[in-house]
């Protein structure tokens, strides 16, 4: 709501038209109630508003994440519709220190104790934090101030949620001067040295990094005599890009994979063939993830074919398609990489395995590049 206000004052002053947003993630009967709330108070100042509902909690996993990932999906696409650039969201200098501690708990490296950016790319939008420096009690004085009425969600006091608990956590550190802004000082010198790391594992891409067939191939020369930090924030936005995660692995999962220089993680495999590494996509983690001819298939590939052939589907080759593709080393591609290629199927036969040596007209152009990989590693 301060946001809301606040907002509403900056852009009248330079002229810029806002819309308001407000997700109703179905989970408490107030919720419908509030946002009505927010939709009278926008209305009030001439912004134009929308509710957005959420439906897809099924009870399991990790609520709080799981509508975080979801408002921040539904938010996305609404501000796409809307051909918006930019979103701003109320986070303030509490909800980052809560952050730093939770990531703290986790056994975060550096870039999970720089906390939340102020401005950051995602999904075509930038997102704008511009309350991140204030204190949430300094927002609700300045609203009283105003006569202006907001909500509380009782799920900031339920202590079943991890934030709750390091919400209270602080107030209870706080004698020993472990207080929310210390913390808040801290993420912003985290994410200082971060920009650093970043800066040092582009260059290391730059030099032994290539986005190739889907998937990444790494120098492992080039690797070994690299630092340790920078060789693992490589691996972490190899991975990150090949499998899609939102966050980085764990970095004990990361740290084992690297040492064994093979295995899964993350939705991916890594394997080691004439030195050099290659992440490459997990076959079994596209399952499900099958397209028509013509769109982007597994955030990674557009296949193409023959003119008015739509009936064909679009999903991973896989060690069973791979196996009717005999002239499939000729590609010189590892068979990690290619199982886990496009391919063309009708029903259950293979039509056309286009990276495999089986292309029957069929072509397979990648959407992702070195490009992309630079881009995940300064963003990470």
């Amino acid at each position: 709501m301060a946001l809301l206000h606040l907002a509403r004052d900056w852009a009248a002053e330079r002229g810029v038209t806002l819309h308001a947003v407000t997700v109703d993630h179905g989970l408490r009967p107030e919720a419908a109630q509030e946002a009505a709330l927010a939709a009278a108070a926008a209305n009030a100042l001439g912004v134009s508003h929308d509710a957005l509902r959420w439906q897809g909690w099924d009870g399991r996993g990790n609520l709080q994440d799981a509508a975080r990932r979801a408002r921040r999906r539904l938010i996305a696409e609404w501000a796409a519709e809307r051909g918006l650039g930019a979103v701003a969201l109320g986070h303030t200098l509490d909800d980052q220190a809560e952050t730093v501690l939770l990531r703290l708990a986790r056994g975060s490296g550096v870039d999970g104790l720089s906390g939340m950016a102020a401005v950051a790319p995602g999904e075509g939008l930038l997102w704008l934090r511009p309350l991140l420096a204030e204190r949430r009690e300094a927002l609700r004085a300045w609203l009283s101030a105003r006569g202006i009425a907001w909500a509380e969600d009782p799920s900031n006091e339920d202590a079943r949620f991890a934030r709750v608990r390091a919400r209270r956590l602080l107030d209870a550190l706080a004698p020993l001067g472990l207080e929310a802004p210390r913390l808040a000082r801290s993420a912003q010198a985290m994410r200082r040295a971060r920009e650093v790391l970043a800066a040092a594992a582009v260059d290391l891409a730059a030099r032994a990094a290539s986005v190739t067939a889907g998937a990444v191939a790494l120098d492992r020369t080039a690797l070994e005599a690299t630092q340790d930090e920078t060789r693992l924030r490589l691996l972490a936005g190899a991975l990150s890009l090949i499998g899609g995660a939102d966050y980085r692995p764990r970095l004990d999962a990361l740290e084992a994979l690297a040492a064994r220089g093979e295995g899964t993680l993350a939705g991916c495999r890594l394997v080691t063939i004439d030195g050099c590494l290659w992440i490459a996509r997990e076959a079994a983690a596209t399952s499900g993830a099958a397209v028509r001819p013509g769109e982007v298939w597994d955030r990674r590939w557009r296949v193409t074919g023959p003119r008015g052939r739509t009936d064909a589907r679009i999903a991973a080759l896989g060690a069973e398609g791979l196996a009717q593709c005999p002239g499939w080393r000729a590609a010189g591609l590892p068979q990690a990489v290619l199982e886990a290629s496009p391919a063309v199927w009708q029903g259950e036969d293979l039509v056309a395995a286009p990276l495999a040596g089986r292309a029957s007209g069929w072509h397979a152009e990648p959407v992702i590049s070195d490009r992309d990989l630079a881009a995940r590693l300064a963003a990470h």
